[in-house]
Parts: structure tokens; sequence; C-alpha cells
């Protein structure tokens, strides 16, 4: 079952997150993930939403995920991540595909 990295991220210091976006770009394609959401084009309709951006990776499973994020490929892109921006992600699967009659 499909299951999705969900980064929630506020950008701090621009010229170090692209270096972290071209670092991550080549751990992304190696454990197979895809782009669901990569924008900062964001329209809160209720609540509060504190990040001013959102990246959604989907993967083919949760232990694809979860190999990507603890990955020797990551992990020099999540240090210069520290030093780019205020980073929270959670991994969640996906669901069956529903059929509506």
């Amino acid at each position: 079952m499909s299951a999705y990295l969900v980064a929630l991220i506020t950008v701090t210091n621009q010229e170090k997150f692209l270096e972290y976006a071209t670092l991550s770009a080549a751990a992304v394609e190696r454990y197979g993930a895809k782009f669901v959401i990569r924008g900062s084009d964001i329209e809160v309709v209720e609540g509060e939403m504190p990040h001013s951006r959102v990246v959604i990776l989907e993967f083919k499973d949760k232990d694809m995920a979860k190999a990507f994020f603890d990955s020797p490929e990551y992990a020099k892109a999540k240090e210069v991540r520290q030093e780019a921006c205020d980073f929270h992600a959670f991994i969640v699967e996906g669901v069956e595909t529903v059929r509506f009659s």
C-alpha cells in the first residue's frame, strides 16, 4: 500500500534550502518517490497553518518511506536542512482505492 511522507516547512535560509533541495533530489529518485505536492501556494480554509510550504512524497509502501528518510543518501541533505528551515514531517499510509458506482 502506498505511503506518504508529509513535510510542513518554513524556510529560514533560502540559499541553504536550495542546497537541501538539490541534495535530497538524488535520494528521492533512488527510493522511487514521486512528488505529489511541492509548493507554497497554500490557501488556509479553516484553522491555522503555521508553515509556508508543504511537500508530500509518495512511496510504494511505508518501509520504503522509512528507508528513504533514514538513508545514507538523505543524511547529508538532512544536515543542510537543519540550517535551512523549520521542518516537521510524518509518514502516513494511503488507502485502498475505493470505487463508487
